[in-house]
Formats: structure tokens, C-alpha cells, sequence
């Protein structure tokens, strides 16, 4: 991947030897000396030339490094990955690093690894990993990526397998590696808000952990999600309204790069001005960058007190109307989640709730803090501004034991959307579930939009926003024939969302299902700049191909 650069003196060498040969008509010396002149002028030429030529700078080629700020995807050649012999070399290299147990080929060790059951894209047949690991530390990562760069083998991270867009698909053949047995917390500093944990430890047993010590972690995503795979998105979750995304809650990181460097982002100060926010460039990235073996976790104090409210409203609007009147009054609620009235009807069928909801748009809203007075005067301003936009209902409760009954409905909504369509649908229904987000004063008119054009498609959908930040989902579910529908509808409503200044993800990350929009979003210029980042640190392209955005001009993925 290099090129020899000539030295401009060469030239300055043979014209001192040109000038030798013209200074002999001017001298009186004999043949013989003549021709020693020479030989030793003939010598020194040879040695200057040959020490020129030989004498050069490895310079990356064009195609792999261009001179410029950004790199399009025309300025690259296809990365060339190893060939059959050069993998099974570097498979048997890996291998002898680890235990027999650390290492697996087993057609299903590499299937469960390929994708899971309700990812917005499955894979090809061809698209999954040829190898397997199981590394336990970051010497093992970084010794095992040393292998696989030498020899350009592909290598795949994957920590709780949960993402949706594909974004662990092994696109190109070669190794997952799993991170699964990576799963000990490091280290509570309990003093300065802080929990050192491995990639595979889940957020909910990180929550068990901490809870008898009053802490708990800001993100709180799907049931399964493991801390690495929620630096890797920067996912959220329905607390996201109080206590930020994941960028917001990590202090530091250990990142393996692709030739096996370990870097860490930072110390553990709260605040640092020095230098690159290394920490932030990582999260999100997918393991494009790196690979991700140790996480620092910012902590919060669990509410001492922590009640929910349930309100029903006529329209989307009403409720999205009173979610920007809580903010512009202040009233900081610790989550604030919005569900349309199909949500409430699948949720009503499952039976798995005490009481039956009005099933019109509704409003889950947690509020918390440490005086309990202080906490009603925070409800009964709630239930006031509720009540100024045509609220129909409003409930709230008294203790924990009702809160966690009322929030029971909102923790249902998703697998009970899924239970019933294959009731009432098809036992063989997929789900393709959408994530945008846009400013809130936007959002009720691109919920009311998608909802009416979905609504024409006759495709069975629910609607689950977190509101307090402008992130919603459309969950679709659909029979096989009605994948061009629903893809289609998809892609309406990601168009729909950066039309009205949003995103096209709010959490889920980009994979590859949502790379064509990401140009969309952040203009050619924009993705160029990625695009450039990752070739400094992985000019071979072997971590996490063809995630994000595209690196090889000649890939014709299309989801």
C-alpha cells in the first residue's frame, strides 16, 4: 500500500558528473589519470544515484489516503481483504493465542452470530462470519486484531447482538468478534459518580448492581442491551429526556484500534480541555474506529421518590402540545413517552395489565425527586397543563406499586404490538421498526403524517415516541408481501423526518439500512469527513466493514 518517492537531487549528481566531463579539456593531465578521474567521478555518480534511488519515504498510495481533508468514495479503490490461504493463516494464528473454548466454526455458533430475529434487515446466506472469538481482556482483543490487520481479515464486534439496522452484519466474510465473555465491572467509585465496566456487562444487571447503593445509569434502552453495543449507537431509551444519550453519560474509554494499538480517551476528571474529545469520536461509531473493551459510566442518584402519571388526549397534537408546555415550564420529568391509540389497543388485548386504557393518544410521564410534597406540587401542574390542552383522562399514582403497574404498559407496548399482528395479522409477521427524530415543536405533525399515509398502506403498525426529545418509532409489521409497502413507507418517513430538520436516527444507529440517508442528513461533505477519519485509523478497512457509510466504490449493498 506504498510508493517509493525519487529524490529531486539525483539530477543535481549528474550534473556535477556533465561538468567533470567538460573540465577535462582544460587540464594537461595524462590518459591514465584521465581515465582514474573518471572511473572515481563514475563511482560517485553510482553511489549518489543508488543512494537516491534506493533512499525513499513510504507514502500511502492515493487511493488509500488521498491528500486532501475529506475522501469520496470515488477516490478509493475496493479494499482487498485475505484470500482463502491468508485467512486460514490468520485463523490458525488466532487460534493458538486462545483456549479451545475461545474459538468456534460451528455452522451454528456462526449463524447466531450473523444477525437476530428482529433486525429491520436480515443478512444474505453468503453474509456470516467464518470464525468466532471469544476474547476475555484487552491484550487478547489487541493481540487478536494484530493478526487480523497483518493479514487484512475483516473482524466484526458484536457485544448483546440487539441492534436493529445492521450493524453487526458480517458483510464481508471473516471474523465476529464477540465480546460476550467480557462482562465483569472493573471498578465502582462510588465517591466520584463513576463505574468502570467490560463491554458485555447489561445495562439492567449494571442497574441490579448499583441499586442497593442508591445509583443507577442515565440510558436505559431495550431489554438485552449490553454497555458496548450502547457506546457503539449511542443509544438512549425513555430516560433520555432527563439524563441524555449514552454521549452524554460516558466519561472514558479503552479502545483496541485495527492494528491492535490501545488507546484510552481520557482520565476520569468530569471535565477536560485537552486536546481531541477521543471519547465522543468513539461512541456512535459502531466499531468502525475501534473496538471497545472498557467503558467509564457517569452515575446518578435513584429518585428517593419516583411517580407516573397516565393522561389520554383526543389527538397527537394535544399531547405533543403538552409535552412543549411542561418544557417551557421548567418541569423537568425523568421520562415522557407517547403512545398512539393502536399502541393502547394491542397493549388492552395482551391482558397483561390490571386496568383497561382509554385507547386514544396517552401520555406516560415520570417525575421524580426527593421530597414527596415537592413531587405532587410537580403532578398537579402536570395534570393543570394536561388538562389546558382537551386532556380526556388523567391517572397517577400513589406508591411505587402503581407506578410500576401504570409503566407496565408502556414496558409492553413493543412485544405486544408483534403478539397481536400475529393473532390478528399472520403467525408469520416481521416487524421493521423505524427510528427518527426531529425538534419537538415538529414532531406532531410528522407523527400525524406518517400515521395518515400509513394508515392508506393497510399495513398494521403501532406508534411509540419519546417525546421529551423528539425521537419516535413506527413499528411496522407486515406479512413477506408487503416488504416493498413497508419499505417504502421507511423510507417516507426518514425523508419525511430530515425534511423537518431531524435525524435519520435517533438511537438505533446507521448500519447499513439507514447508510444511503446519512448523505441525506449530513451532506456529501459530511460523510467524506467520516469517511477520511476512518481511513486514518483503519486504512485497511477491516473493522466493521460497510457500516455507516460506504468504502468501497464497487458495493451494491441495498436495503
Amino acid at each position: 500500500m506504498f510508493q517509493i518517492v525519487r529524490k529531486q537531487p539525483v539530477q543535481r549528481a549528474l550534473r556535477v558528473f556533465t561538468r567533470g566531463k567538460h573540465h577535462r579539456h582544460h587540464t594537461g593531465r595524462s590518459r591514465p589519470q584521465l581515465i582514474s578521474l573518471y572511473s572515481a567521478s563514475a563511482l560517485t555518480v553510482g553511489t549518489v544515484v543508488g543512494y537516491y534511488y534506493g533512499h525513499y519515504e513510504e507514502k500511502p498510495l492515493p487511493y488509500a489516503f488521498p491528500e486532501s481533508s475529506t475522501t469520496s468514495i470515488n477516490d478509493l479503490n475496493s479494499p482487498v481483504y485475505a484470500d482463502g490461504a491468508s485467512t486460514l493463516m490468520a485463523f490458525k494464528k488466532i487460534k493458538a493465542l486462545l483456549d479451545t473454548d475461545q474459538y468456534s466454526q460451528e455452522q451454528s455458533e456462526l449463524e447466531s452470530h450473523s444477525s437476530n430475529d428482529y433486525s429491520t434487515h436480515s443478512p444474505e446466506k453468503h453474509q456470516k462470519p467464518r470464525l468466532v472469538v471469544y476474547p476475555t481482556s484487552t491484550e487478547q482483543v489487541s493481540e487478536i486484531l494484530k493478526i487480523a490487520n497483518e493479514y487484512s481479515v475483516p473482524v466484526v464486534p458484536m457485544s448483546g447482538g440487539t441492534s436493529i439496522e445492521g450493524n453487526f452484519i458480517s458483510t464481508r466474510q471473516g471474523i465476529v468478534l464477540s465480546l460476550s465473555r467480557m462482562d465483569s465491572i472493573i471498578s465502582f467509585n462510588k465517591s466520584d459518580l463513576d463505574v468502570c465496566v467490560q463491554p458485555a456487562v447489561g445495562w439492567q444487571d449494571l442497574n441490579e448492581y448499583l441499586a442497593p447503593h442508591g445509583y443507577m445509569i442515565g440510558p436505559d434502552p431495550g431489554p438485552g442491551a449490553n454497555i458496548g453495543g450502547m457506546v457503539g449507537t449511542s443509544c438512549s431509551g425513555t430516560n433520555a429526556a432527563r439524563y441524555g444519550t449514552m454521549k452524554d453519560n460516558v466519561v472514558n474509554l479503552t479502545v483496541v484500534l485495527a492494528d491492535g494499538t490501545i488507546v484510552k480517551t481520557k482520565n476520569r476528571p468530569r471535565k477536560s480541555s485537552a486536546g481531541y474529545n477521543l471519547t465522543n469520536l468513539i461512541i456512535g461509531s459502531e466499531g468502525t474506529l475501534g473496538i471497545v473493551t472498557e467503558i467509564t459510566v457517569k452515575l446518578h442518584l435513584k429518585p428517593k421518590f419516583e411517580r407516573v402519571s397516565v393522561v389520554s388526549f383526543p389527538r397527537i397534537l394535544d399531547a405533543a402540545n403538552t409535552v412543549t408546555e411542561l418544557i417551557q415550564n421548567g418541569i423537568q420529568v425523568n421520562a415522557v413517552e407517547l403512545l398512539d391509540e393502536n399502541m393502547i389497543h394491542v397493549i388492552n388485548d395482551s391482558g397483561q395489565c390490571k386496568r383497561v386504557w382509554t385507547e386514544t393518544p396517552t401520555l406516560f410521564i415520570k417525575l421524580g425527586g426527593n421530597d414527596e410534597k415537592i413531587l405532587h406540587h410537580l403532578i398537579n401542574k402536570v395534570e393543570g397543563i394536561s388538562s389546558t390542552n382537551n386532556s380526556l383522562s388523567f391517572q397517577f399514582a400513589r406508591d411505587d406499586t402503581e407506578s410500576e403497574e401504570l409503566w407496565q404498559a408502556r414496558k409492553i407496548g413493543f412485544w405486544s404490538s408483534i403478539e397481536y399482528a400475529k393473532k390478528h395479522v399472520s403467525p408469520d409477521v416481521k416487524v421493521w421498526t423505524t427510528d427518527v427524530a426531529v425538534p419537538i415543536s415538529k414532531m406532531s405533525d410528522v407523527i400525524e403524517e406518517t400515521i395518515a399515509e400509513i394508515k392508506q398502506s393497510n399495513v398494521f403498525f403501532t406508534v411509540l415516541g419519546h417525546v421529551g426529545d423528539g425521537n419516535f418509532h413506527a413499528i411496522l409489521i407486515y406479512t413477506p408481501e408487503q416488504y416493498a409497502i413497508v419499505k417504502s413507507l421507511s423510507s417516507n418517513l426518514v425523508r419525511r423526518a430530515l425534511a423537518n430538520d431531524g435525524t435519520c436516527t435517533g438511537e438505533h444507529g446507521v448500519g447499513i439500512v439507514k447508510r444511503k440517508y446519512l448523505e441525506e442528513e449530513l451532506g456529501t461533505t459530511g460523510v467524506d469527513l467520516m469517511r477520511k477519519i476512518k481511513l486514518a485509523v483503519d486504512p485497511k478497512r477491516i473493522l466493521n466493514p460497510d457500516k455507516i457509510f460506504k468504502i468501497d466504490p464497487n458495493d451494491n449493498i441495498d436495503v
